[in-house]
């Protein structure tokens, strides 16, 4: 599962080939949680409030290039970086 992204101890994957829907992971000090793209709602997991509100605000600069990952992803392509929060 390739990090695309890591900050503030956060790291973010995505998995080739994941399932339905698209989505990222996050982790945190033993911690996951699963991010929708579209709608960044958690769906599986849970983080920290005040990690899940950075994992929020970096994913809502990033979504296109979280999109292109995943499209990258579901063609079996080498993933991007994406710039962490700063």
């Amino acid at each position: 599962m390739p990090c695309v992204s890591r900050f503030y101890g956060i790291e973010i994957y995505m998995h080739y080939n994941d399932h339905a829907p698209p989505h990222f992971h996050a982790e945190y000090s033993g911690d996951e949680a699963l991010y929708e793209i579209d709608t960044l709602r958690v769906y599986v997991g849970q983080l920290p409030r005040r990690v899940h509100n950075m994992v929020i605000e970096w994913a809502d600069l990033h979504r296109d290039g979280l999109w292109e990952n995943w499209l990258l992803a579901r063609r079996g392509e080498e993933l991007n970086d994406i710039e962490p929060l700063v």
